[in-house]
């Protein structure tokens, strides 16, 4: 059985298997599931051929190598499969360091623009003669161990084997380029970029691994998993504009109310207005308008708009006039809401799917939760969300003023675990929790203390909260352990076209650079390869 296993996943490299589910504009395969904390991509520059320092012609960026990783750094002789990576030296001189970067939950092959200086990746390349590498994260893309994505395949896919694929990769690649055998650590400095769960996982290896990276790069990084993850709409709430919180807060409490002691034809007329009457249960229609919210997550200091803008203009601009800071009030609001929502919204978010299809999430024979075929990000990460990481998006407790319902708590995402992955936690007796306390434990979270660790923040990220620049959290800030926080948005550092129109961010990014330079001059060779 391990043999057929093997030459079938030897197969997967071969293949380019798409999931059926069909996707949201913002990449979720389902509307009435969370946003993951992914990486932006970032258009790939159009530069013509690449061109190293001495004027070679290199491979273009997007050519995609092969790396043989092992299946489990616990037990070796189960095999490897086959990781793709993409690399670049078109910066590189001898002595500079190998930039390793992985885009996390995703596949991967989107993401070749952070080999360039389009990205933080590449300005430091850049300044520091250095090779660029992005690495596709396990069970994402066609770097997969097995040809599915069934329980049984993702045995294997944990927090701990991706920090371990880090290593081996690192202490084990041949890059393709000139020196490309004698740049493993202790014969050459290793940087680690991540952005998000990706920067957080930048932060475990940091901890779990120390002295393999000379430095590391976690931007937006969220390092603390949580459960019950209603901070994620804090920073939307302290950030959007005041007269569309006060009407989306005011029609959000007044959902919730009728959907909670409300007649039947009072929660059917709200249903209809948002055209869900095939919706059966009021947790999917209120949970639904969450996506309007989520939208937020998209913008950065280089969009220059968004979906999030067009719904506040559209409870907010009325005749032409905009609203004073306390909104058009309730009535105006939700009429408002539901017209933009059925004539515009709803179409972008789910194109020609049926509402059942698309928002309804109690049927679980859907395609959505069966699905087990190989470069299905969501069921990948909901895996990790389901036993180690959390971040359930729900409404604020009572007494916090809230701009999403509090009709859907985390038992409403732990009742999807149980759709998705059947067999894992068909013998629980109770819904599964995530266990985050063993992860924030084992890689610190919050309270992580490393050497040449650079933290990035943007202060409007809907993931600020699970983050080091957390409110109330007073994160210490040192010099081998710094926290530089920007104006921007998720990973807003990341990408140098937001440093062109936001000083901030340019500031975070300058200050990285500083930084990490300084640490990669203290590396000396070792024998730790």
């Amino acid at each position: 059985m391990a043999l057929l296993w093997k030459l079938a996943s030897l197969l997967v490299v071969a293949l380019v298997v798409t999931a059926a589910d069909a996707k949201t504009h913002d990449g979720r395969a389902h509307g009435n599931l969370p946003r993951r904390p992914s990486v932006p991509v970032v258009p790939l520059p159009d530069n013509g051929p690449v061109v190293s320092r001495n004027g070679t012609q290199l491979p273009a960026y997007n050519t995609t190598y092969y790396f043989d990783q092992l299946i489990d750094h616990t037990n070796p002789s189960l095999g490897t499969f086959k990781q793709r990576y993409w690399h670049t030296y078109e910066l590189y001189e001898k002595g500079g360091p190998i930039i390793l970067f992985t885009p996390g939950e995703s596949n991967a092959d989107r993401y070749s623009a952070y080999l360039t200086n389009a990205t933080i990746n590449g300005l430091l390349a850049q300044e520091l003669n250095g090779a660029t590498i992005v690495l596709e994260h396990r069970y994402y893309g066609l770097s997969n161990p097995y040809p599915d994505l069934s329980v049984q395949s993702l045995k294997y896919h944990t927090i701990q084997q991706a920090i371990d694929d880090l290593e081996y990769f690192a202490k084990n690649v041949v890059l393709p380029q000139p020196d490309g055998d004698s740049v493993k650590p202790g014969q050459a400095p290793w940087l680690l970029i991540g952005g998000s769960y990706s920067g957080a996982l930048t932060s475990f290896a940091v901890v779990n691994k120390p002295g393999l990276f000379q430095a590391a790069y976690a931007s937006s990084g969220v390092v603390e998993s949580i459960v019950d993850y209603w901070g994620y709409f804090q920073p939307i709430l302290d950030n959007m504009a005041r007269n569309c919180s006060s009407d989306v807060q005011a029609v959000i409490a007044h959902i919730d109310t009728v959907f909670t002691f409300g007649s039947k034809k009072e929660k059917e007329s709200i249903k209809a207005l948002f055209n869900m009457t095939a919706l059966e249960h009021l947790d999917d229609v209120a949970g639904a308008l969450r996506n309007n919210l989520w939208d937020w997550q998209s913008l950065s200091p280089s969009s220059g708009g968004g979906l999030f803008f067009d719904f506040c203009d559209a409870l907010e601009v009325k005749d032409g006039v905009s609203a004073g800071p306390h909104g058009w009030g309730l009535q105006h609001a939700l009429q408002a809401w539901g017209k933009y929502w059925t004539n515009t919204y709803y179409q972008t978010l789910c194109g020609d799917q049926d509402v059942v299809t698309c928002l309804g999430t109690y049927n679980p024979q859907q395609d959505i939760w069966t699905d087990i075929s190989v470069d299905n990000s969501g069921r990948s990460w909901t895996w990790i969300v389901c036993n180690e990481m959390g971040f359930f998006q729900e409404g604020a407790p009572w007494g916090h003023p809230t701009i999403v319902t509090r009709l859907v708590q985390p038992a409403y995402d732990e009742r999807q675990c149980t759709y998705y992955f059947p067999e894992a936690f068909k013998d629980l007796g109770h819904l599964p929790v995530p266990n985050v306390d063993a992860t924030n434990k084992a890689y610190h979270g919050w309270f992580v203390k490393a050497n040449h660790l650079f933290f990035a923040n943007g202060r409007r990220d809907p993931w600020r909260e699970a983050t080091v620049a957390a409110d109330g959290l007073h994160f210490r800030s040192t010099p081998e352990q710094p926290l530089a926080l920007s104006d921007g948005f998720h990973c807003s550092d990341l990408r140098t076209a937001n440093a062109v129109v936001d000083p901030t961010v340019n500031a975070v990014q300058q200050q990285a650079l500083k930084a990490i330079a300084g640490w990669v001059a203290e590396w000396k060779p070792s024998q730790q390869q």
